[in-house]
């Protein structure tokens, strides 16, 4: 078990909150899904391109970026896990939070001002600057969790951040941020996001508005339905030609002509995704098909977030909402919907 990650004062009730008002914070009673101890889990969110790193890396080894034109600090990747972690403490004063697992690509080298007509092979450790383009982060709430189909759903939150995603070259304006709350299947961790558990878009000026803006996601965040909709799944089934169906339209999607593709709900996988999905639908050592040509769409959603687990950082989180409507249209198409029937019929 991981130990336990203790926030800062500040973000145990707030962002700039004096620690003396933490005292008259209301108590308010846990309300888990299910509510009983830890369970051991494995790191491993996303696995494609990716490095992990602890907070003190962030804090102690990497520079933070600026708004080029007026020298404004960006809001750092540290600054931007403290806050999310600061708005789960507040709304779940009374559950144990994990450590934040935090994952990091694309790293931008630079050196520092001493140094720059330093050959390459004499360049020391301290002449190096370095921060990350993309960021992802996780950490789960194991006091609060569910079983579908035998598998445990630890609730989990994280976020996603890119500068890639800002004009680092122009003046400071609002910064850009994905914050998402939803589940974590521990048998492969394999997350699952729901429409009204994942911001897209946080549109931010200051640590103060992330803050309020994540405690805002988490507040409207129906868990409860989340997993109804999940254990519903496991009601309905693909027969092997329906799967074939759904992996030969999947590839067809990415090449229709552009006016047919916006006839359709969007599918945001690619080759490689379904090929993935594909492969997994008869060696995945929890979710394949087994001895039974139908495989139920519980395994299918599985196969899926699988599969998205080789996205690179800046489209994981789209990609985990999309694998759940997609999953969710299969499902009414099944029952005589027509909206996603084009994947299936």
């Amino acid at each position: 078990m991981l130990p336990v990650f203790q926030p800062n004062p500040e973000f145990a009730v707030g962002l700039n909150l004096p620690v003396e008002e933490a005292t008259i914070v209301e108590e308010r009673p846990a309300t888990p899904i299910v509510s009983l101890g830890t369970a051991p889990r494995t790191r491993h969110f996303i696995e494609a391109n990716t490095k992990p790193v602890d907070m003190t890396h962030l804090k102690n080894d990497c520079v933070v970026p600026v708004f080029s034109k007026d020298n404004e600090v960006t809001i750092s990747h540290q600054s931007f896990i403290e806050t999310v972690l600061g708005a789960a403490h507040r709304m779940f004063p009374q559950e144990t939070i994990d450590t934040p697992d935090i994952v990091v690509s694309h790293i931008i080298k630079g050196r520092i001002p001493e140094a720059i007509h330093k050959p390459v092979n004499q360049l020391l450790e301290t002449d190096k600057t370095i921060y990350y383009e993309r960021m992802a982060f996780c950490f789960e709430v194991p006091s609060i969790y569910e079983e579908v189909a035998g598998n445990r759903l630890n609730l989990s939150i994280g976020g996603v951040r890119a500068y890639n995603h800002e004009n680092l070259y122009s003046k400071k304006t609002v910064e850009k941020f994905k914050v998402f709350i939803g589940f974590k299947n521990l048998v492969c961790c394999n997350l699952c996001v729901s429409t009204d558990g994942f911001k897209r878009e946080l549109r931010v000026m200051s640590v103060q508005d992330l803050f309020e803006a994540s405690l805002q996601l988490f507040q409207q965040y129906d868990a409860e339905r989340h997993i109804r909709q999940m254990a519903a799944l496991q009601q309905q089934s693909l027969s092997e030609h329906q799967f074939a169906q759904l992996i030969g339209k999947a590839r067809l999607y990415q090449y229709l002509p552009t006016a047919e593709k916006r006839q359709l709900p969007a599918m945001e996988f690619t080759d490689c995704h379904i090929n993935a999905v594909a492969k997994a639908y008869y060696t995945d050592e929890n979710f394949s098909r087994g001895d039974n040509p139908e495989i139920d769409l519980w395994k299918v959603y599985n196969l899926f977030t699988g599969a998205n687990k080789s996205s690179y950082i800046d489209t994981f989180l789209d990609r985990s909402l999309n694998a759940t409507e997609l999953i969710a249209g299969i499902g009414r198409a099944l029952e005589g919907d027509t909206e996603y029937s084009w994947f299936v019929e």
